[in-house]
């Protein structure tokens, strides 16, 4: 099974559903993974995975988060700036120089929701 499935993501294994439970379970999982896995693979196409993700590390030659990864948590980081929106403007007063790097990371949330 997949690291996905497991404590990477929908932690299958300590759901302790057996029989018929267990078959709906991995059928609600498997359309949830597809799905968190294209709106992955389209946060890829538009180049605003490292927002939700790092892409690269020093000396790393191999991508460090699947499209899956990309996905579930891209979802997960666009709702939680949807949320903590006028926390942010408030810090942003404090700090006006920061504006630039706030309004990349909200056209970069835009661009995350409009993909899933």
């Amino acid at each position: 099974m997949f690291r996905d499935f497991k404590s990477g993501g929908y932690n299958l294994e300590n759901t302790d559903a057996s029989g018929q439970r267990l078959i709906s379970l991995i059928l609600l999982i498997s359309l949830a993974y597809t799905s968190a896995t294209i709106s992955g693979q389209k946060i890829k196409r538009m180049g605003i995975q490292k927002y939700v993700g790092r892409i690269k590390e020093f000396k790393r030659t191999v991508r460090r988060h699947s499209s899956f990864y990309i996905g579930l948590y891209g979802h997960n980081w666009a709702n939680f700036m949807k949320n903590s929106y006028e926390l942010v403007t408030e810090l942003l007063t404090l700090n006006p120089n920061k504006r630039k790097y706030y309004q990349q990371g909200e056209r970069a949330m835009r661009l995350i929701i409009s993909a899933s």
